[in-house]
């Protein structure tokens, strides 16, 4: 099953002039589709919105997109749905001309399935080698200038593990590779900041949010690499993987991932952020 509209037409062609192609002057989403339905669409596409400002590309109507990928979507028990926007075609150089429209592509994609180990003993993971560079006017938003994302994937395929850390040159740790962490330690749920570079995910939005509605305290700031080792839990996240609870980092093994297991009980009406 692959899908896809391109400007809301069925099609998979854009022109070789478009800038997301020429020099990944976009945007995007990555989103679980379940019984028909694109979970938290509205978050998406909040966070596109914002990537798109940031960016000075003209957005197109969130109105529009949701229809778009309603439709998309509708006969799709389970999937991924992908919202690309791009600046458009035109410019042969770096300096966009001032007013292009943008064109929006919406792809239809299987949804990955992994070992329910993943979600219920956790998974082993590791530290990437490879290091996130700094840049502030892009942190937080998913743009399509993802080259340290697939130096960083290939070297999590050459291991056993299914996600690595990865951290600034500071030392700070970032995110997972294809997902943000947190850490649990003395009952206080942790996350990164990602000020300088990183993205802040929908489903990191919504462990925050309903996390502190369950009366668990929770932080948002700088997170040196030793913490890891020393929290009581880890887990990773993402809106197409849910969480994977960590089980051990190197050599160091946690000694539970109840708090964790908690977390994920208190998301289970979203269904994917259990992994079912």
């Amino acid at each position: 099953m692959t899908e896809a509209l391109v400007n809301g037409l069925p099609g998979s062609l854009v022109s070789v002039h478009d800038r997301g192609l020429q020099f990944g002057d976009g945007v995007f989403e990555t989103i679980a589709v379940q019984a028909g339905a694109p979970l938290y669409l509205e978050a998406h596409l909040r966070r596109l919105e914002d990537g798109c400002k940031r960016l000075h590309i003209a957005c197109p109507e969130r109105v529009l997109l949701a229809q778009e990928a309603s439709r998309l979507c509708a006969a799709a028990q389970s999937g991924v749905l992908k919202i690309i926007v791009t600046r458009g075609s035109g410019g042969r150089g770096y300096q966009a001309p001032d007013s292009i429209p943008a064109n929006r592509i919406l792809t239809l994609h299987e949804r990955p399935v992994y070992p329910p180990s993943f979600y219920r003993e956790g998974i082993d993971t590791f530290v990437c080698r490879r290091q996130l560079g700094d840049m502030p006017e892009l942190a937080g938003i998913k743009h399509l200038n993802r080259l340290e994302q697939v130096l960083l994937r290939r070297e999590v395929a050459a291991t056993p593990y299914p996600e690595g850390v990865v951290t600034d040159r500071r030392g700070n740790v970032v995110e997972g590779v294809m997902s943000n962490l947190f850490i649990l330690k003395h009952g206080k749920l942790l996350t990164p900041g990602l000020s300088r570079s990183g993205i802040a995910g929908v489903v990191r939005g919504a462990i925050i949010e309903r996390s502190e509605a369950a009366g668990i305290s929770t932080g948002i700031r700088d997170i040196k690499l030793d913490e890891l080792y020393e929290a009581d839990e880890m887990f990773y996240c993402n809106s197409v993987i849910g969480i994977w609870p960590v089980k051990s980092i190197g050599a160091t093994v946690f000694d539970s991932i109840g708090k964790t297991l908690e977390i994920m009980r208190t998301l289970t009406d979203d269904n994917i952020i259990a992994g079912i």
